[in-house]
């Protein structure tokens, strides 16, 4: 099973790169077909193939390197440049660089051998094949591209640490440019980082309709985070109550909620609704003040006469 290959062009220049092999223990995960995952121990070795493609149309010199990775509140972010970490250190290819013609690929392989005193825990990563334009004298400007394989390295001397999360919140509500949008916090309860997929259907709407499924988008999550899962829907939808089915999966694991939720162009402006109290408390105070001043005037006018 071969993964879709990242890619990425810049004006004359394109790369593509995937994953050629998974390990045979996830051949039912489709993230272990896009990216290196896997749990090992110190001093142990794994190896993968990448296929790398030429996505130009001139023939180009291809640089393959490893660079670090992280997972934090947005998302899987890479370091800038060939900035190393731990994992990186970990990692050998066969060769650094490649020429290819236009649309040609090659295969090379990538070794992770781990070290004896490795830090426990999930190490990330990317391996990425990057490509220039020849200098152009002329032009100020120098166009590049790369694309890159992630890598989720678990590492400890045990078995490896659960994959789970919970979905929380789902909610319903207009952006400013109409369309509707339904949201639900998700919180990673598991081990490991969590590519999250998945889709929204709507039932039981106004008139009985129902929509869907749409495309719901996540963020990488790591270890004890959370993030946003959103799907914007069709501008057309109308307002009401709905019922709304979401599911959403990282690789094998897979949960699912479902809840009322309603869609208005109708926002309340909460700054106004504090003040309405405040408000009615306010003028029965002026009223009660009111009242024993023309009961204190009445009072002592009573006295004089």
């Amino acid at each position: 099973m071969a993964a879709k290959a990242p890619r990425w062009t810049s004006g004359d220049v394109g790369i593509g790169i995937r994953l050629v092999d998974a390990p045979v223990s996830r051949r039912d995960d489709a993230r272990a077909h896009r990216y290196i995952i896997d749990h090992v121990g110190p001093d142990q070795q794994i190896r993968r193939r990448i296929a790398v493609t030429n996505l130009s149309d001139t023939q180009h010199r291809v640089q393959l390197y490893p660079a670090a990775a992280a997972v934090d509140e947005n998302g899987f972010t890479f370091a800038p440049g060939r900035s190393g970490n731990e994992l990186t250190r970990w990692v050998t290819l066969e060769t650094s660089e490649l020429i290819l013609a236009p649309d040609e690929t090659a295969t090379v392989w990538a070794e992770i051998n781990v070290a004896h005193d490795a830090t426990r825990g999930e190490h990330y990563g990317v391996i990425w094949a990057e490509i220039s334009s020849e200098q152009d004298p002329s032009k100020q400007v120098r166009q590049a591209a790369r694309a890159g394989v992630r890598l989720y390295l678990s590492v400890g001397p045990d078995g490896e640490p659960p994959s789970d999360f919970r979905i929380e919140g789902l909610t319903g509500a207009r952006a400013k440019n109409g369309a509707p949008v339904v949201t639900a916090r998700v919180k990673n309860t598991g081990g490991r980082a969590l590519d999250l997929t998945g889709e929204l259907t709507l039932s039981s709407g106004p008139g009985g309709v129902s929509a869907g499924p749409f495309h719901v988008k996540a963020d990488t999550v790591g270890p004890g985070r959370s993030t946003l899962a959103k799907a914007t829907l069709d501008p057309r939808l109308p307002d009401g109550a709905w019922t709304a089915r979401l599911t959403l999966a990282s690789g094998l694991v897979e949960r699912e909620t479902s809840g009322r939720i309603t869609i208005s162009t109708r926002q309340r402006n909460p700054q106004l609704a504090g003040k309405t109290p405040m408000l009615t408390v306010g003028s029965l105070v002026s009223v009660a003040v009111i009242v024993l001043l023309v009961g204190y005037a009445y009072h002592r006018r009573s006295r004089r006469r």
